[in-house]
């Protein structure tokens, strides 16, 4: 673990990076109305990420189990896809619809990861209900992200306990089989963070310099899902509408910092 702890010097790149994210994310939030394709979102992250110089993290990602890499800058999931949507000509945002947002920016060879979910237009109170609770549980989930000394640092299986424990009583479906990891030089490190726990501390012991991304995702149904023929994009079995929130966050001595907020 102790690989991936980060030094003062990367730190500071790691800052940067996450507030050049949350620009972007910002601007193309801005842009989310009714009658936009999801693909000129993504040419306007991708332009908005190469002018200030940094590069689309996910835009020729291939992660293990892909067949090809990913063709996008920006994973955009709507309605029921919980994440890594292809942005498409074709998929054109609907008033009522949700939309998440999730990106990464390679910021001087390091890498930040964030994602938000947003109504387009107007939405039902049941639908802005599950986008509220979700960045809620996320909020939770970063105040239990406390890093020492010694043996006051949290365990991983504490950030999905939190989760798990907020989410309950709302009675929305948590997804067990996508989580949270940890980021800096590449986009996927150790160590991976379920958004489920137990209170018995378990899993990596959180230690200051680790810097982590933290991504509760809620279904207004059951937790099930399937992966599309494409490759990449997740849905709700049941076709429940889903959010998604993510911050990458600094694990200190005391409270953690949100490099992406």
């Amino acid at each position: 673990m102790k690989s991936f702890i980060k030094t003062e010097e990367e730190i500071k790149i790691l800052r940067e990076c996450g507030r050049r994210l949350s620009h972007v994310l910002d601007e193309v939030g801005r842009a989310v109305r009714p009658g936009v394709s999801t693909f000129e979102l993504d040419v306007m992250a991708e332009k908005l990420i190469r002018e200030g110089g940094d590069m689309p993290t996910f835009k020729g990602y291939r992660p293990w189990d892909a067949a090809t890499p990913y063709p996008a800058t920006i994973c955009i999931s709507v309605n029921d896809e919980i994440v890594h949507g292809i942005p498409s000509k074709e998929k054109i945002l609907k008033e009522g619809d949700i939309v998440s947002l999730d990106l990464g920016i390679t910021h001087k060879g390091l890498i930040t990861d964030s994602a938000r979910t947003l109504p387009v237009g107007k939405i039902s109170e049941k639908t802005a209900k599950l986008l509220e609770i979700t960045e809620q549980s996320l909020e939770v989930a970063i105040a239990a992200s406390h890093g020492g000394p010694g043996t006051k640092s949290a365990h991983v299986s504490d950030i999905g306990y939190e989760i798990q424990k907020f989410v309950k009583p709302y009675g929305y479906g948590i997804i067990r089989e996508l989580g949270g990891h940890g980021v800096g030089h590449k986009l996927h490190e150790e160590p991976y963070i379920p958004n489920f726990g137990t209170k018995k501390a378990a899993g990596v012991r959180l230690k200051p310099g680790m810097v982590i991304a933290i991504e509760p995702m809620l279904t207004l149904g059951k937790p099930g899902i399937f992966l599309e023929k494409d490759g990449y994009t997740y849905r709700t079995l049941d076709r429940s509408l889903s959010a998604h929130f993510e911050h990458t966050i600094l694990i200190t001595d005391g409270e953690p910092e949100i490099l992406t907020k």
